[in-house]
């Protein structure tokens, strides 16, 4: 026999369970008889009962003090045990059990009815009452109060009691839970989750309503009946109360967890009371301080609470009442998320009072701090997931709250339901790409009226095919703008141009113009007279944008800024042979400052370049900085070279012309410093020849191609990036040890060519020597001199050279050609 279907009652019983006349007039006497030997308060007590059973078959009136005169009663019947059993003293032990054990079987399942009826309702009957270890000032009200029975029973009625009971416990537990949870602090996701179960509670209240209707006019009620009509309902409040409970524990769990976290444990404090910190005021005072520094826990709320929800409802899949009970919570909880959700991504606005949904807002951020921050925080922080994560494969730990400690969930709202998991950085991207059109002072217009009209739920397809739309449109919509309005196209080219010296001849005319400017240091050059040459070498360029051209003045060389960048960064750290070069490094800081001489403005010159919002977010000065990078490693190189082509048309005139027969040994060394000049030049030329066409060149025809197929504007800023880290891993700035050599190499040549007038001087003294017949002392200085520098460059050329050799053998395979052509420069010496 299935154990929820009531047993038969052995002997039978009668269908009728409305009294005789005859045996209420022997009932009544009965209980007349008691009351004579009894106390008066147990009088009065005896005297509800009595009213009650007659009040249940309206055989007569009682003369007892009633409850039906009173307003409250008629329109509430249930509200008459509220005053009975708090104002009247219950019987207990053996004069209760002795009530039920004396009245047959259909009286005491009557009386049970009728308790059964309150403890439905939350409140303690009269044979049905709170457990013994139950305190409502102890005990949680999210748990529900526990009801026990009382009094001793017939078996089949015990077993049909104890199964309704548990209602009492579900009831109370839900209103507890639907009370606390409608305060503002729990958020709109929990003021839904709670307008439903409120909304299921009143079928239950109805349900309650018609039963007690039943059980005053219809005499064939009976807990058979009860039982058949709540049955459906002992497992719809199950579930529900099972999902307050653990809504309820998790908050809990998590505050005890972060106040035993806060406690300092025995041998912390052994050790501060040795040290002398052990005195109770500075205790309290730094016990304050963490109070007011230490996070309080976060609320079960927002994205959480539908996941918890999700989860109970893929647990309980199998049971359909489950699946539907949990569903119809699932849809009725994520509706404010939804909708914040759908205002998010199609107007880019955050409406997210209580922290609720899964995107947060930096509001510290704003896009003025583009122009002075070189990390793109704006683009980066402003708007970003609370679970930390990015669309690299990097984790942003900054700003992420802790697990929870039981499951190790993310609480509140920076636990993505599982159901938007896939679509988390596609409504994040969607609403940026809005925000930032709306931060340019365009009115976002949504693309999508007829779905943003329809009702979206957490489990519906249509949610994610609105996503889908809504990030399609906000990414088009941005493209657009930034493509065809902001001419982002034209300034990435002029960009090119002035940067890295594409149709350069602005820089030759500038170079002249400021010739002399340059050569002061850097601390003391004019940057207003550095600005109006520019201009004057730009006027004839037919150059765009070329108002937002700024020159600038670096307060670091070039090559010892990248060095340090290297080092802190470790971009190429750990690598073989690293160890050598690190010492090497001291040491050359150590000598650098020894004799640090000031630096020039030719090796501090770099170019600025103005850009608005929203092209600042692409033109970012992270990526200007890459620009100038790039720009002053060219312009070093075009400066050496222009150093070494001047000290080949001073070597063109006649003290290195003319023939001297008689001093063949001065003859070999107008020879040796020609040479090396030449090897020199041409080192300088073929790096520069293979930075422009040979790494810039081809991938910005890379960069165009991909900007015309481009689909989202973070994979144009992505494109745009990786081109210029690229360009600068391919220049070998991004390796310490090719960095050091090739510093060394172009040092020495721009050194080598500012002695062209001691070199020239030398000569004449020469020819004057050999001319007079006295003989050339100098010649042996002017011979150790000349091998300094042979030295220096044989050395680092040589080392410069088994570096990139290495590099391009290893990692990076670009650095192929260069060695080709270093290979000739090589065969030259």
């Amino acid at each position: 026999m299935d154990p929820y279907t009531p047993r038969t009652r052995p002997g039978g019983r009668k269908k009728n369970l409305g009294l005789s006349a005859k045996e209420y007039t022997k009932i009544t006497g009965t209980i007349a008889s008691v009351r004579r030997n009894r106390q008066p308060t147990d009088d009065i007590y005896e005297d509800a009962n009595v009213h009650l059973c007659s009040s249940r078959e309206g055989l007569g009136k009682s003369h007892e003090p009633s409850f039906i005169a009173e307003t409250s009663f008629v329109r509430a019947p249930l509200n008459s045990r509220v005053g009975a059993y708090t104002s009247i003293p219950k019987t207990k032990g053996k004069a209760k059990e002795d009530i039920l054990d004396n009245l047959p079987v259909d009286i005491q399942e009557a009386l049970i009815l009728e308790d059964l009826l309150y403890v439905l309702m939350g409140i303690e009957g009269t044979y049905i009452s709170h457990h013994p270890e139950y305190s409502p000032e102890d005990d949680d009200p999210l748990k529900g109060i526990r009801f026990v029975v009382s009094c001793p029973l017939d078996p089949s009625v015990r077993d049909l009691t104890e199964r309704i009971v548990p209602l009492g416990t579900y009831y109370t537990a839900i209103s507890s839970f639907v009370e606390s949870r409608s305060h503002l602090d729990f958020g709109l996701v929990n003021h839904a989750l709670c307008a439903a179960i409120r909304d299921m509670l009143k079928d239950y209240q109805t349900l309650l309503s018609q039963l007690e209707h039943a059980f005053n006019t219809s005499p064939q009620f009976s807990l058979q009946k009860l039982w058949f009509y709540v049955h459906p309902t002992v497992h719809t409040l199950f579930l529900i109360y099972q999902l307050v409970l653990e809504l309820a524990t998790t908050d809990d769990d998590d505050a005890s967890s972060s106040l035993s976290s806060s406690e300092s444990d025995p041998e912390q404090a052994a050790r501060d009371e040795a040290l002398g910190l052990g005195g109770a005021k500075l205790k309290a005072v730094l016990s304050d301080m963490k109070k007011s520094t230490s996070d309080a826990p976060i609320n079960v709320k927002g994205g959480e609470v539908l996941t918890v929800i999700y989860e109970r409802m893929q647990t309980m899949s199998g049971d359909p009442t489950a699946v539907k009970v949990y569903g119809t919570l699932l849809t009725a909880a994520g509706v404010p998320y939804v909708e914040m959700l759908r205002v998010w991504t199609t107007t880019g606005r955050l409406e997210d009072p209580y922290e609720e949904l899964c995107v947060k807002e930096s509001k510290f951020i704003s896009k003025g701090i583009l122009e002075v921050d070189y990390t793109d925080e704006y683009w980066e922080r402003r708007y970003t997931l609370r679970d930390g994560s990015t669309l690299s494969s990097k984790r942003q730990h900054t700003g992420v709250p802790p697990p929870r400690t039981p499951g190790g969930r993310l609480p509140g709202g920076a636990c993505i339901p599982p159901l938007l998991e896939g679509w988390k950085h596609k409504f994040l991207l969607a609403g940026k790409y809005l925000n930032v059109i709306r931060e340019c002072g365009i009115e976002v217009q949504a693309g999508q009226k007829d779905l943003t009209q329809k009702s979206l739920s957490m489990e519906d397809e249509k949610l994610y095919k609105f996503i889908e739309d809504a990030y399609t449109h906000a990414n088009r919509t941005l493209l657009r703008l930034l493509l065809q309005d902001q001419q982002l196209i034209p300034r990435l080219r002029s960009l090119k141009r002035y940067f890295f010296l594409a149709s350069s001849s602005f820089l030759t005319h500038l170079l002249d113009l400021a010739h002399t400017e340059l050569k002061k240091p850097a601390k003391g050059v004019s940057i207003v007279k550095l600005q109006s040459l520019l201009d004057l070498a730009l006027t004839g360029e037919d150059a765009a944008f070329r108002e937002d051209v700024r020159v600038s003045i670096a307060s670091s060389g070039l090559y010892e800024w990248l060095l340090k960048v290297i080092s802190v960064s470790g971009v190429i750290g750990g690598e073989e042979g690293e160890g050598v070069p690190d010492e090497e490094a001291k040491k050359d800081r150590d000598r650098e400052k020894d004799d640090k001489k000031p630096m020039l403005a030719i090796d501090a010159l770099t170019l600025d370049y103005n850009v608005k919002f929203p092209l600042s977010l692409v033109i970012s000065r992270k990526t200007i900085l890459r620009y100038q990078l790039l720009f002053r490693f060219l312009l070093h190189l075009k400066h050496v070279e222009q150093s070494l082509a001047s000290m080949w048309i001073e070597q063109k005139t006649s003290p290195w012309r003319r023939p001297v027969p008689n001093h063949p040994e001065f003859e070999q060394w107008r020879l040796r410093v020609a040479l090396l000049r030449a090897r020199m030049l041409a080192f300088v030329q073929q790096i520069l020849a293979f930075t422009t066409f040979e790494v810039l060149e081809p991938n910005w025809r890379a960069l165009e191609a991909k900007l015309a197929k481009v689909t989202t504007v973070d994979q144009l800023l992505r494109d745009h990036v990786d081109f210029l880290d690229t360009c600068l891993k391919e220049c070998m700035l991004t390796s310490a040890k090719l960095l050091r050599a090739y510093s060394r190499m172009i040092v020495t040549c721009s050194t080598f060519a500012l002695y062209t007038s001691s070199f020239t001087k030398s000569a004449n003294q020469a020819l004057a020597a050999a001319e007079s017949g006295d003989g050339d002392q100098a010649m042996n200085k002017r011979w150790e001199f000349l091998k300094k520098f042979e030295s220096n460059f044989n050395h680092w050329f040589k080392f410069h050279l088994d570096c990139v050799q290495y590099y391009a053998s290893s990692e990076n395979v670009s650095l192929l050609p260069l060695v080709v052509r270093l290979s000739s420069i090589k065969a030259m010496s």
